[in-house]
């Protein structure tokens, strides 16, 4: 695909991008794929999938307690439990207000390391990264934001999210279904959004603007990105995901280059299903 060339214009010493098509074939890849990232915050969709295997096991229920005190998997999945950004400490009542928390991401995986009685590292190895193939990804930290992987695995995790085998499509479908609707809260990097949709675990484009996908994406595409220069977005109306890592940080550079780079994916995805 020519229009992930455009990730050359990129300020990163190293970047690498794929799109992947619903049926699971690759439609272009540029860069060194196989290269290691670190991904900050997409690490949290990874997180989110490996507790919700946890849930279809049978170790933990969405709407049991966790986190504080009201709170529960299902409002820590969608950032509505009251923690703060990067504290273990409530700041309002869960269900009201959408607070994007890293603290959150952690108090989920102590919850789910607890009931499995597995370190939460080698609960996300056993239950996604090694049933998928993504022998190049570990998680070397929080939960939230110290995944470390390449675009070659991420593909294989975008794929798994657009045509599900490690979870029931239902919860998946679930997944990507806004929590809470109506909730205003800030999108990191992106300022105070009036309606700061999320699923369990990814964030839902809907109307908001501004954000870092494209004018074109659809509302129902849903995916995270990292403050390392790093994103995952899957638009099932294009029926294709895209995965770009940087080792850039994120700034007002990819606030001007993604969205471009995303419409002209989409752009591209559209001409080449019109042939």
């Amino acid at each position: 695909m020519q229009s992930l060339a455009l990730i050359e214009n990129w300020p990163a010493t190293t970047a690498a991008a794929a799109v992947v098509r619903v049926d699971g074939t690759v439609a272009g890849a540029h860069g060194p794929t196989a290269h290691r990232f670190p991904l900050a915050s997409v690490t949290k969709p990874l997180t989110a999938y490996a507790v919700l295997v946890a849930y279809e096991e049978g170790a933990v229920e969405l709407d049991e307690p966790a986190g504080p005190e009201g709170s529960t998997v299902r409002h820590l999945l969608a950032h509505t439990s009251g923690l703060a950004f990067d504290e273990h400490r409530a700041t309002s009542a869960p269900g009201t207000r959408r607070l994007y928390s890293n603290a959150g991401f952690e108090a989920l995986a102590d919850h789910v390391a607890k009931a499995t009685e597995i370190p939460f590292a080698d609960y996300l190895r056993e239950a996604v990264l090694e049933p998928l193939g993504m022998s190049s990804t570990s998680l070397e930290g929080s939960p939230a934001k110290d995944g470390v992987s390449t675009v070659d695995d991420l593909v294989r995790f975008a794929a798994e999210l657009q045509a599900p085998r490690l979870l029931d499509a239902r919860t998946v479908l679930e997944a990507m279904t806004v929590v809470h609707p109506g909730l205003s809260g800030v999108l990191p990097g992106y300022g105070h959004q009036r309606n700061n949709d999320w699923g369990l675990g990814f964030e839902i484009r809907d109307t908001k603007s501004p954000h870092w996908t494209g004018a074109s994406s659809s509302p129902r595409t849903f995916g995270h990105f990292g403050q390392s220069g790093t994103f995952l977005w899957v638009d099932p109306d294009a029926g294709a995901a895209c995965v770009a890592l940087s080792d850039r940080a994120f700034g007002s550079w990819a606030v001007d280059a993604w969205p471009p780079f995303t419409d002209a994916v989409l752009a591209e995805l559209r001409r080449d299903s019109a042939r």
